[in-house]
């Protein structure tokens, strides 16, 4: 079994005061030994502010002790985004988190509610 995950997800992890911290580290846990996934624009959001903080090397070397690997971007990929934006009225990072979890017929952790509608919308079990 897969699980991608959604930037909300893996900061929540990897953030002790995070307002979702617990439940991010309760589903990973119950989730040891599974693959993790995430789409790599999804990864660069979590960078953002750990880059700002001159902390970027250390919290990407974070994400990748989790497991999380980066989702391959196929030819396919853009055609794909492009119908997810329009059939969701997400926002493209958000699609390209549904995407990472589609293409991998992975379970989907977030803590966004309108990208959770979404993802069970298209058929995905969502987490937590």
């Amino acid at each position: 079994m897969s699980y991608a995950l959604d930037a909300s997800a893996i900061i929540a992890h990897l953030d002790p005061h995070d307002a979702h911290h617990d439940a991010a580290t309760a589903v990973l846990v119950a989730a040891a030994g599974h693959r993790f996934v995430a789409h790599p624009l999804n990864v660069a959001e979590c960078l953002v502010a750990a880059v700002r903080a001159d902390r970027g090397d250390e919290v990407a070397q974070a994400i990748r002790t989790m497991g999380v690997a980066p989702v391959a971007v196929d030819d396919g990929g853009p055609l794909r985004l492009a119908e997810l934006r329009v059939a969701t009225g997400l926002r493209m990072p958000d699609c390209c988190a549904l995407d990472a979890a589609l293409t991998t017929a992975a379970t989907f952790v977030t803590f966004d509610d309108r990208q959770a509608r979404a993802a069970r919308s298209l058929g995905l079990a969502v987490e937590p």
